[in-house]
C-alpha cells in the first residue's frame, strides 16, 4: 500500500492530508489561534472539589476551568492496582481526601475543550517520544497492543536493560518494534530531559503556568504519521522544510529521510482534489461507487451514519445487493470517521441482511478497516435492531466542529419554519401586542418570501386582524433577514 503525506502551511493554518493509493485516507488541520491542548502539561489551581460527583474544576488559564474526575487522580496503588480503580462500586480513595480548594497541583490535558465542556485532565503525566511513551511517575515497563504477543516479552527484557535502575514507567509504541537499542537509549534520555525541565519549571512558575506543551502538527507529523508504508512527506513551504528537516535529522532522521519540498506551480493540495474530499467530510451526505450513499448526521451527544442502496441494482439479486452495498460500505464508514475525524458513540445503521454469513462477512470487514485507525475503537456486533453501535476515543474537535459553526438561519436545527408558519407567528405577536400598547400603525419588516405569503394567500388573514385591532397593518421586505428573522415596528 503506497503512502504519501501532503502538508499545506500558511502563517494561520497547518493542513495534513494522508493518501493512499490516491484516496484520501485522513485530514489534519491546525490553526495558529486554535492550537489543541491535548497532552500539554499545567501547573494549575484547584478552583473547586465537587464530592458528590467525586470531580474538581482546575483553573489552569483557559476561558474555562477544567475538569478533573477521580478515576483521573493519580497515586500509586498498595496491591498493584492501578489509578481510578474501584473496589465495591467506590473508589479507592475519594477526591476531597486527594485534593483541595487553592491547591497547586500538576495536571495534564486528555481531552480537549469540547463544545461547552471544558478540557479533561488527568494527574498522571505521560510524555510521548518517538519510540516511547514516558510515564514518569510510574516504573510499568509495558508494550503496544498492536505489536505480536510472541515478540513483546523479548521487547519487555530489552527495555528493561535499557531503563536501569533510574527507574520510570516507559512503553514501547509500535513504530519501536525494530528499533536498536541505540534508537531507544536515545529516546529514553530525551524523555528524561524533558521530564527534568517539566519539574524544575514547576517549582519556579506561578499557578496556571503552562509546563510543557506537545509538538506542533507539523512535528507530530513525523513523529505519529509516518509508518514504514509511507513514501513521501511533501511539504510546500521552504521555512518550514528547513525547520522540520532539522527537527527530524535530530529524534527522527528515518522519518526525516522522506520529507521533499513541493515546488510544483499548483497548490499542493491540489494535486489530490484535497479540498474537494474537504468539502464532501462537512457534508451529511457520501456517495459510494457502485451507487448507494451514506448520510452522516453528527450531534453532541453521538454520530449515526445510515446506509442506503440508492440506485445500485447490479447484483444478480436483492439479497446480494444489500450484501454488496454494505460490504463497501463498511470500508466508506471507516475511511469517514478518520477523515471527519468523529468520535463518541457511533452508531452505524446497515441494511438489514436475511443471511447470518451475510452479517458475519459484513461485520469481518467493518472491524478489519477499524483496525487501521491510530485512534482507539471498540466495535459491537449487530443489534436486534440490525444497529451496529461503536465507540471511537474523542480527544480534538471533529473537522466540522473546527471548520463550521451552527447556521445563523437555524441555529443548528438544520431546518427553518417555512414561511407560512413564521407568518402566522407574526399575526399572533400582533395581537398580543396589541392588546399592550396602542399605536397608530404596525409595520411588518421581514423576509421577502414572508412578505410574499402576506400579500398573497394570507392576505385575507392580515386584513382581517387589522379590522379586528382597528389599526393599519403595513409590510416592508429586508432582503437581509433570514426567513425566521422579522421585526413588528409599532408607529
Amino acid at each position: 500500500m503506497q503512502q504519501d503525506i501532503l502538508i499545506n502551511w500558511s502563517p494561520q493554518e497547518t493542513r495534513v492530508a494522508m493518501v493512499e493509493n490516491g484516496a484520501v485516507q485522513e485530514l489534519h488541520v491546525e490553526r495558529t489561534l486554535e492550537r489543541g491542548l491535548v497532552s500539554n502539561v499545567y501547573l494549575g489551581k484547584v478552583a473547586r472539589v465537587l464530592p458528590g460527583m467525586q470531580s474538581a474544576f482546575i483553573d489552569i488559564g483557559l476561558e474555562r476551568a477544567a475538569f478533573l474526575h477521580v478515576a483521573d487522580v493519580w497515586h500509586r496503588q498498595p496491591d498493584g492496582e492501578s489509578p481510578g480503580m474501584m473496589r465495591n462500586g467506590q473508589p479507592i480513595t475519594p477526591i476531597e481526601r486527594q485534593v483541595f480548594e487553592g491547591q497547586a497541583i500538576m495536571v495534564q490535558v486528555i481531552k480537549d475543550p469540547i463544545g461547552t465542556k471544558g478540557a479533561r485532565l488527568s494527574t498522571q503525566i505521560s510524555i510521548a517520544g518517538r519510540l516511547l511513551v514516558f510515564l514518569p511517575q510510574d516504573d510499568h515497563l509495558g508494550v503496544s497492543q498492536k505489536i505480536p504477543v510472541a515478540q513483546r516479552d523479548d521487547l519487555r527484557s530489552r527495555l528493561q536493560t535499557l531503563v536501569g535502575p533510574q527507574g520510570g514507567g516507559f512503553i514501547l509504541r509500535t513504530n519501536g518494534e525494530d528499533s536498536t537499542d541505540a534508537e531507544l537509549s536515545e529516546d529514553i534520555a530525551y524523555l528524561r530531559k524533558t521530564w527534568a525541565r517539566i519539574k524544575e519549571a514547576s517549582t519556579k512558575l506561578p499557578p496556571m503556568s503552562i509546563l510543557h506543551q506537545d509538538l506542533s502538527l507539523l512535528q507530530r507529523v513525523l513523529r505519529d504519521m509516518v509508518g514504514e508504508e509511507t513514501q513521501t512527506i511533501r511539504l510546500d513551504s521552504r521555512e518550514q522544510f528547513d525547520r522540520l528537516l532539522a527537527f527530524g535529522n535530530e529524534l527522527m532522521p528515518a522519518a526525516a529521510a522522506k520529507l521533499q519540498l513541493y515546488k510544483g506551480e499548483r497548490p499542493i493540495f491540489d494535486l489530490f482534489s484535497i479540498d474537494e474530499e474537504i468539502g464532501k467530510a462537512l457534508g451529511k451526505r457520501v456517495e459510494l461507487k457502485s451507487g448507494g450513499y451514506l448520510i452522516v448526521d453528527q450531534t453532541e451527544a453521538l454520530t449515526t451514519m445510515d446506509v442506503n442502496t440508492g440506485g445500485y441494482v447490479g447484483a444478480r439479486n436483492f439479497d446480494d445487493t444489500i450484501f454488496k452495498t454494505n460490504l463497501e460500505a463498511a470500508q466508506a464508514i471507516a475511511r469517514q470517521l478518520r477523515l471527519r475525524n468523529l468520535g463518541g458513540i457511533i452508531i452505524a445503521d446497515f441494511i438489514d441482511m436475511a443471511r447470518e454469513d451475510h452479517r458475519e462477512a459484513v461485520l469481518a470487514e467493518f472491524r478489519k478497516q477499524l483496525s487501521r485507525d491510530r485512534v482507539k475503537t471498540m466495535s459491537g456486533g449487530f443489534s436486534q435492531l440490525g444497529l451496529v453501535e461503536m465507540t471511537r476515543k474523542r480527544t480534538r474537535e471533529s473537522l466540522a466542529h473546527m471548520l463550521c459553526e451552527p447556521c445563523a438561519a437555524c441555529q443548528g436545527r438544520g431546518q427553518v419554519k417555512t414561511a407560512r408558519s413564521v407568518a402566522y407567528d407574526i399575526l399572533r405577536e400582533i395581537l398580543r401586542e396589541a392588546r399592550q400598547f396602542n399605536p397608530r400603525e404596525y409595520r411588518v419588516v421581514a423576509a421577502p418570501q414572508v412578505i410574499e405569503v402576506f400579500l398573497d394567500e394570507e392576505s385575507q388573514h392580515l386584513a382581517g386582524l387589522s379590522d379586528f385591532i382597528g389599526k393599519p397593518i403595513s409590510l416592508q421586505s429586508e432582503g437581509a433577514m433570514g426567513q425566521e428573522q422579522y421585526d413588528i415596528v409599532l408607529l
